[in-house]
């Protein structure tokens, strides 16, 4: 089973790593709306990548669920953290608020004219999203953005997951893909 997919110019892959290692232009961060880092893959992404991340959170203050924001990378591998504000399960209307975090992310990185970003199982954590469901809507969502917007200059999107239950739940859905581009 392959778990690299090849959609316009874009290669789609998956990791099983520590975020704050991978070595991309920017990593994704699964936040809050109020950006405070105190949590979860967010306080990993500032403790290893220094305070100047939170600072800068600060800074722009507000983002609503499903919105997302940049910021530096500190002292990470990375230049750049976009941060996405999850859904948290229970709120209600979770999926469509999943969608549009994917979205801004990949919006985020078009924007911002980013060849390469590492994207966690966003709401899949601490904020109670069921891994399965999770990784439906964030590779079918990914894979639907780029064979819509098949010039967008993003070369590398991965999914960097940490636990084998969240990796087996990914790797799922790139059978899925693998199957449907066949």
């Amino acid at each position: 089973m392959s778990f690299e997919q090849k959609i316009g110019g874009c290669v789609i892959r998956l990791v099983m790593a520590d975020i704050t290692t991978r070595q991309v232009e920017a990593i994704v961060n699964a936040a809050n709306s109020s950006l405070q880092h105190g949590g979860g893959v967010a306080a990993a992404i500032v403790k290893k990548g220094g305070e100047i991340i939170q600072q800068q959170s600060n800074s722009i203050g507000y983002v609503p669920v499903g919105g997302a924001a940049v910021t530096t990378a500190g002292g990470l591998p990375s230049k750049f953290v976009i941060h996405t504000v999850e859904p948290r399960m229970g709120e209600g209307d979770e999926d469509a608020k999943l969608i549009k975090s994917v979205n801004s992310v990949l919006a985020t990185a078009v924007k911002h004219r980013f060849k390469s970003i590492s994207m966690p199982a966003v709401s899949a954590g601490i904020y109670g999203f069921p891994k399965d469901k999770c990784a439906q809507i964030l590779v079918g969502q990914a894979a639907h953005f780029l064979s819509e917007n098949l010039e967008c200059g993003l070369e590398v999107l991965e999914f960097c997951l940490f636990d084998d239950g969240t990796y087996s739940c990914f790797c799922a859905e790139f059978d899925k893909l693998r199957r449907q581009s066949i």
